[in-house]
C-alpha cells in the first residue's frame, strides 16, 4: 500500500476501459427450455444483439452481426422482439436500421412482414403480442416533423403479405396520441393496453383501456377500467387462470404498487408499501412484474435499491436472492416457475441470473459479469441529507478507494456531484466503470437523487414540477454540503458533473451556486428552455417543460429565470463542455451561444465538439476523449498532476 495524495492514484481502469462499459442485458424471455436475451454492446457501435442460451450452457447469437435488434418508437425505444413458441417456432423483431418487422423461422433467414415505409424508418413497431397467425402490435408513424405522429394498435399477418401489400396491416385501434402494446387476455376475448395524451407524461397520468374482440378478430368498443389523471399506471397484465381479471401497477396510493381488478371493475391492493414495485415508463412495454403459476407474481420491489421477490396470493411477500452483495435487481421473464433476472451491486457488475423461489436453490449464472476490475470498484452507500427546506435528499455516495493506495493523513478528497439525466428517472446503486475511473484516482463521487427522481414515492418525484432548476440544484447543493459538514470531503475541491438533463442542472448549479464548486463536466446540456420550447423536440418528450417549468408561453418569465444561458454571467468556475455536432434535441447552437454569452472576462472553459454525435454520445473514441479532458481539468483545478491523459487546456477565449 503506497501513500499518495487523492487525485494521483494510479489505476487500472482507463478511460479506454471505462468507455467500453458493460453489454448490457434487456429484453429477456423464456423461449422453451431456452433462455434468450438482447444484449446492447457498445464494443459494436451500440448493436442490440439477439442472444440464446440453450439448457446445457451453450450461449450465442441468433442473428448474423448485420441485424440490430432495437426500436426507435418514442425515441426511448420498447421491446423490440417476440418468440412465437419454443425455439422451433421462430421469432419477430424489429429492425434497428429500416424499422421495419422481421419474421425468422428456424433456418432460414429474417423476412419483412411489414410494409416498406414512404419516409426511411417512418414506420415503427413495438411490444408485440401473438393472435392467431397475425402479431398484434404498437406502430407509430412519423408524418413530417419530429412532433407529427401518429400512433395504433395494428395486426401484421405472419405470413409476410403486409410487406408488399400495405393494406393487409390491419388498424385495431387508436385511443391515445402514446400508446402501449396491445396485451391480448389467455381466452383471446378482451384486449388492453395503457393511453395518455399530451401535455401529461407517462409518469404522471396515464389510462388502462380495455376492450372485446368480436368475432371478426376486430375489438370493440373501448372503456376505462383504471387510471387518469392523477394516476400513473405503468404495467397491466391479465391474470393467467381468472378471466376478466387484470394486475395494475399503479401510483394512486403514493407509491407504485400492485393491484387487482376483477371483472367487476372492484380494486384491490395485492402488497400496500412504501416502496416501489416499478418505475417510470421510458420504453414501451417494459414490465416490473410477471406472473407465475399459482397465482404468484414475480416483483422486485424497494426504494434505493431493488430487490427479487415473490408475491402470494395472500399479499405474503418473501425476498428470493439470498445475496446481499446485489443492490438492484431487474425482473425481466419466467417459465410460471422460475426467475430470469438482471442483478448488480456496488462492487458486482451486472450478471443474468436463472432464480427457483424454492427454498436452498442457488441461483445460476446465466451471464457472468466481467469481475476484471471488481477489487477498484468503491465500497458505496446510501445516505439521506436534508435541503434548506427540511427535505430528505436521498445519494449513493462513492469514496475514493483504491486497494494500492491511501492518502497522507490528514488530507480530505476532492468530490464530484453525479447529476443523472431524465430527469425524471433514478441511478443504479451499482458498479459503474466510468464512477471508478474516477474514485479508484482519488476522486470521490456523489450521485444525488435529487427531488424529482423515481424511487422515493409520487411526492417526491413531484417535487420538481414548476421547479426544475431549483430544487435540483438545492438538492445536489445540499447533498455535497451534507459530506462537507461529516468531515468527508475537501470544501476548496468541489466539482459537478452531468449529461443532457443533468447537464442542464450542473450548468445551473454553476450559475446558482458560484462560490460552491470549483469545476464541472457538462455533457450535451440543454442550456436555452425558452429557445427549446420554441423550436421543439420528438413527441415523447415535446410538452415535458411544461410540468417541469410551466406551459410556453404563459410562463415565458420563468423560462427565462432558470436558464443557464440567461445566466452566464453568474458562472465563475472552469468547465468543460462537450457537444455532438449532429444533436437535433440540444442544439450546437445554443452551447456556442451560451459560450459566447461569458465573453472573454468569463471562467477559463473547454469546448469539445464531436463530429457523427447526437444527443448521447455512443463512440469510444468520443467517450475516451471526455473522461480524459475532464480528468485533466479535475487535475488543473484540484491543484494535482494527472501525466496520464492529454492535457486539456482551459481558457477564457471561445474560439
Amino acid at each position: 500500500m503506497r501513500i499518495s495524495p487523492f487525485g494521483t492514484w494510479a489505476s487500472p481502469i482507463s478511460a479506454k476501459t471505462a468507455a467500453a462499459g458493460e453489454t448490457r442485458v434487456e429484453w429477456a424471455a423464456c423461449v422453451g427450455d431456452e433462455v434468450w436475451w438482447t444484449e446492447l454492446r457498445p464494443q459494436e457501435s451500440g448493436r442490440s444483439a439477439l442472444v440464446r442460451r440453450t439448457p446445457d450452457g451453450v450461449v450465442a447469437d441468433v442473428l448474423a452481426p448485420r441485424w440490430n435488434v432495437r426500436t426507435r418508437v418514442i425515441e426511448y425505444g420498447g421491446k423490440p422482439w417476440l418468440p412465437l413458441g419454443g425455439p422451433e417456432t421462430g421469432f419477430v423483431f424489429t429492425h434497428w436500421d429500416d424499422q421495419r418487422v422481421y419474421r425468422v423461422v428456424p433456418g432460414g433467414s429474417p423476412e419483412p412482414i411489414s410494409p416498406e415505409p414512404a419516409m426511411p424508418a417512418g414506420a415503427r413497431y413495438c411490444d408485440f403480442a401473438l393472435v392467431g397467425d397475425e402479431v398484434w402490435c404498437l406502430r407509430e408513424e412519423t408524418i413530417g416533423h419530429a412532433t407529427d405522429v401518429r400512433r395504433a394498435l395494428v395486426a401484421l399477418p405472419l405470413d409476410g403479405s403486409a410487406a408488399d401489400e400495405p393494406e393487409a396491416v390491419r388498424v385495431l385501434a387508436a385511443s391515445h396520441h402514446f400508446m402501449t402494446g396491445p396485451k391480448v387476455s389467455p381466452d383471446g376475448r378482451q384486449v388492453c393496453w395503457l393511453g395518455w395524451d399530451h401535455p401529461a407524461m407517462p409518469w404522471e397520468g396515464t389510462e388502462v383501456i380495455c376492450a372485446r374482440v368480436g368475432v371478426d378478430g376486430m375489438p370493440g368498443p373501448a372503456r376505462v377500467v383504471a387510471g387518469g389523471p392523477g394516476e400513473a399506471v405503468g404495467q397491466v397484465e391479465w391474470a393467467p387462470g381468472h378471466a376478466g381479471v387484470l394486475y395494475v401497477l399503479s401510483d394512486s396510493d403514493g407509491w407504485w404498487n400492485l393491484y387487482e381488478i376483477d371483472s367487476e371493475g372492484k380494486r384491490r391492493a395485492l402488497c400496500p408499501r412504501s416502496e416501489e414495485f416499478g418505475e417510470p415508463l421510458w420504453r414501451i412495454g417494459a414490465q416490473w412484474f410477471l406472473p407465475m403459476d399459482g397465482d404468484r407474481l414475480a416483483v422486485a420491489h424497494g426504494t434505493a435499491g431493488r430487490q427479487p421477490a415473490v408475491l402470494e396470493p395472500d399479499g405474503s411477500l418473501w425476498d428470493v436472492s439470498g445475496d446481499d452483495q446485489y443492490t438492484e435487481w431487474a425482473v425481466l421473464a419466467t417459465d410460471g416457475r422460475r426467475v430470469v433476472a438482471t442483478a448488480a451491486g456496488p462492487r458486482q457488475p451486472r450478471a443474468l441470473l436463472l432464480l427457483d423461489p424454492a427454498p436452498g436453490v442457488p441461483a445460476e449464472v446465466l451471464r457472468a459479469s466481467d469481475t476484471t476490475y471488481a477489487d477498484y470498484l468503491s465500497p458505496s452507500r446510501h445516505e439521506v441529507f436534508r435541503n434548506d427546506a427540511g427535505e430528505e435528499v436521498h445519494a449513493y455516495v462513492y469514496p475514493p478507494y483504491s486497494p494500492d493506495f491511501i492518502a497522507p493523513a490528514g488530507e480530505l478528497p476532492p468530490y464530484v456531484v453525479h447529476v443523472h439525466g431524465g430527469p425524471t428517472t433514478r441511478s443504479q446503486w451499482a458498479a459503474d466503470l466510468t464512477t471508478a475511473f474516477f474514485t479508484s484516482r482519488g476522486i470521490g463521487v456523489v450521485d444525488v437523487q435529487y427531488g424529482g427522481s423515481t424511487g422515493f414515492g409520487r411526492r417526491y418525484r413531484q417535487r420538481l414540477q414548476g421547479k426544475w432548476g431549483v430544487v435540483d440544484v438545492h438538492d445536489c447543493a445540499a447533498a455535497i454540503r451534507g459530506l462537507v459538514a461529516r468531515g468527508v470531503a475537501d470544501p476548496a475541491r468541489l466539482g459537478i458533473r452531468g449529461g443532457s438533463a443533468g447537464g442542464w442542472t450542473t450548468a445551473a448549479s454553476l450559475a446558482s451556486e458560484p462560490d460552491l464548486y470549483r469545476v464541472a463536466g457538462i455533457y450535451f446540456p440543454l442550456l436555452d428552455p425558452e429557445g427549446w420550447s420554441e423550436r421543439g423536440t420528438h413527441d415523447f418528450e415535446s410538452r415535458y417543460l411544461e410540468s417541469l417549468i410551466g406551459p410556453w408561453p404563459q410562463a415565458r418569465d420563468r423560462y427565462a429565470e432558470v436558464s443557464p444561458l440567461r445566466r452566464a454571467n453568474r458562472v465563475q468556475a472552469p468547465f468543460v463542455l462537450f457537444q455532438g455536432l449532429e444533436d437535433e434535441i440540444c442544439l450546437p447552437a445554443q452551447a456556442e451561444r451560451f459560450l459566447r454569452e461569458l465573453g472573454e472576462s468569463g471562467p477559463p472553459r473547454a469546448y469539445l465538439t464531436f463530429d457523427g454525435e447526437q444527443h448521447g454520445f455512443r463512440k469510444a473514441e468520443t467517450l475516451i476523449a471526455c473522461l480524459q479532458a475532464e480528468l485533466s481539468a479535475y487535475a488543473q483545478c484540484f491543484g494535482f498532476e494527472a501525466p496520464e491523459v492529454p492535457h486539456t487546456e482551459l481558457t477564457a477565449r471561445h474560439r
